[in-house]
């Protein structure tokens, strides 16, 4: 995708301690927050941190350091906001996977190793990033991601922040907002509890006011629902929403149809608090009511990386992790001409286009759809296609909200061609290039973070339909059953999945097949033919196996191999030996 900046690609620490001393704040910088971690490779200090810190930009710092004493305060602020700029201006056009950090951050992450430093690139981003850049809230996550973590008296002034006479202006009030929801994702339990003090509470919930600016209101809503990740603020937050007489989320989950690209997401992200953190007793959750009569292809909620959001009709999609997360929908396509739309909300960076069940979802490295050979994407933020991980200009517009990408792949010609309302790129042959067997295709997409579209898979008319070939759609050739419509709740769906159990007659290995075979000589049992075929040593007592039988019944609890043997059986398994078909519950588990 190419704006994979992993945390660990920057060294940790400072310059010298000639850089240090220039910027030497008041205090002493302790209180490091634990528990962090997460997003782009995220990592603390530490002592790899001090062990790579000699080998840092020396160059790009010589000019923090010759400012005076006394102009030192000005220097910071001018200096911190001039990077924050630069990293603004050079992040939209960083094309590769794993590109050289831009000196700009660098400088940045040498600054913020003191509180003072930290400080200053939070105000300095609270001030600078505009409304109108795309890249902008993902750029304030990224900057902040990549800082040191602050230490909890730095979390809290910036919180108190909140309560001082600074200028409210919306660009101000969002760049708040987005910056409280990264500390209360990124701070560990007591932390997070800590910060969201009543005033931090009352602020964002007073954001949902009517009259307040559409981006203030959604970036509040989402600081809220990263607050209620920990359990004792999602109770506050409950609390505190079940005092209004009306709940503001209720009437702000009406604006999911608005023509008003904005309040759409805010009523997306209205309505998955309401479903998967704020519960209101008697309100039926969203899947429930959504009318999927007519829809034959979804997103797949089971093959969709961890955290991306997706609407109780399977048709809209929104990431607000820090992670470029991917899906692809359910129905697969191996001959002839098909073409779906997808209609863009947020103006950002989104590579939507087509993959097969070879593409992996690399969250966290920044890899998705187009990021491989079996797969092919455009990126409408930054004027790009993209196949194996390399970017290809295309003519089209910068597209925006309200924007409709029309997704063509003709398998017949061999050939993929996007449209941006109803303009046609230039034909691509690429993905067919590396291989005569690429087939079963899928339409997929990947979201940086804060972006949301919607899929049209053939359920509506299409917008921009092509004229100059026939093509079918997915949803006149699929089929869904009634079970597989329903886009469960995450929590709803975490529930049903440990209500799953495994047969007691399972195989302790693979959890497939009935275990019918007893080790000799040491007589544990609990093994299907297969797992035992490939054993050298028996998986609890680590005995040679001198030769195995074959049982006709699965054993009681007080043979040889009974209880004790099967809680050391569990103990094994959930020790990492456990066949990859076990491994996809797990993984679905986590979804």
């Amino acid at each position: 995708m190419g704006v994979c900046l992993c945390k660990d690609k920057v060294e940790e620490g400072f310059v010298d301690d000639s850089s240090r001393d220039s910027y030497a704040p008041t205090g002493s910088d302790t209180g490091r927050l634990a528990g962090s971690g997460g997003g782009t490779g995220g990592s603390s200090g530490g002592p790899n941190g001090q062990q790579q810190q000699q080998h840092h930009h020396h160059h790009h710092n010589h000019h923090i350091r010759h400012y005076s004493r006394s102009d030192r305060q000005v220097s910071l602020s001018d200096t911190v906001d001039a990077l924050v700029k630069e990293t603004l201006e050079i992040i939209r056009s960083i094309v590769d996977n794993e590109p050289e950090t831009p000196s700009s951050m660098v400088m940045l992450h040498d600054l913020t190793d003191k509180p003072s430093g930290w400080i200053q690139l939070v105000k300095s981003l609270i001030r600078v990033v505009p409304l109108d850049n795309p890249m902008g809230p993902s750029v304030i996550t990224l900057l902040l991601d990549d800082s040191p973590l602050p230490s909890k008296e730095s979390v809290l002034e910036v919180a108190d922040m909140i309560t001082r006479s600074i200028r409210r202006t919306p660009k101000r009030e969002r760049n708040m907002c987005i910056i409280l929801g990264f500390l209360a994702e990124r701070l560990a339990g007591p932390c997070s509890i800590s910060a969201l003090s009543e005033v931090t509470l009352g602020y964002l919930l007073g954001n949902l006011d009517e009259g307040i600016h559409p981006d203030v209101m959604l970036f509040s809503l989402i600081a809220l629902e990263k607050f209620a990740q920990t359990s004792e603020n999602k109770s506050t937050i409950r609390r505190k929403l079940a005092l209004y007489p009306d709940n503001p989320l209720l009437r702000l989950e009406r604006h999911i149809t608005n023509n008003d690209f904005t309040l759409r997401q805010v009523g997306f992200c209205a309505q998955w608090c309401l479903d998967n953190y704020f519960l209101i007793d008697g309100r039926q959750y969203s899947y429930e009511v959504a009318d999927v009569s007519n829809v034959n292809v979804m997103l797949n909620t089971r093959d969709v990386s961890e955290y991306l959001k997706i609407s109780a009709d399977g048709l809209t999609a929104r990431c607000d992790a820090y992670s470029f997360e991917s899906v692809r929908c359910t129905y697969q396509v191996n001959a002839g001409c098909w073409y779906y739309e997808v209609l863009i909300m947020t103006p950002g960076v989104m590579q939507i286009g087509w993959a097969t069940k070879d593409s992996n979802f690399l969250s966290h490295e920044g890899y998705g759809i187009g990021d491989d050979a079996y797969s092919i994407a455009f990126d409408g933020c930054r004027k790009l296609i993209w196949h194996k991980a390399k970017p290809m200009q295309h003519n089209l517009n910068v597209w925006s909200g309200g924007s409709v990408l029309g997704c063509l792949l003709d398998l017949d010609a061999r050939e993929v061609i996007f449209s941006l309302d109803g303009v046609e790129g230039e034909v691509l042959k690429q993905l067919f290039e590396s291989s005569d067997t690429i087939d079963g295709f899928f339409a997929a997409a990947s979201f940086m973070s804060f972006q949301q579209c919607r899929f049209n898979f053939g359920s509506t008319p299409f917008v921009y339909p092509p004229k100059n070939r026939p093509f079918k759609s997915f949803n006149a050739h699929a089929a869904l059953s009634e079970q597989d419509k329903i886009v469960l709740p995450r929590h709803l769906f975490l529930e049903q999945l440990r209500k799953l159990s495994v047969r007691e007659d399972s195989c302790t290995l693979c959890f497939d097949m009935k275990a019918t075979i007893r080790i000799e000589p040491c007589q544990h049992r609990g093994f299907c033919t297969n797992c035992a075929a490939l054993l050298q040593f028996c998986p609890m007592c680590r005995a040679d196996i001198v030769s195995t039988v074959q049982e006709e019944t699965p054993p009681d609890d007080t043979s040889p191999g009974g209880s004790s043997e099967a809680n050391q059986s569990s103990e094994f398994v959930t020790s990492g030996v456990v066949p990859k078909a076990n491994n996809a519950d797990e993984e679905q588990a986590e979804v």
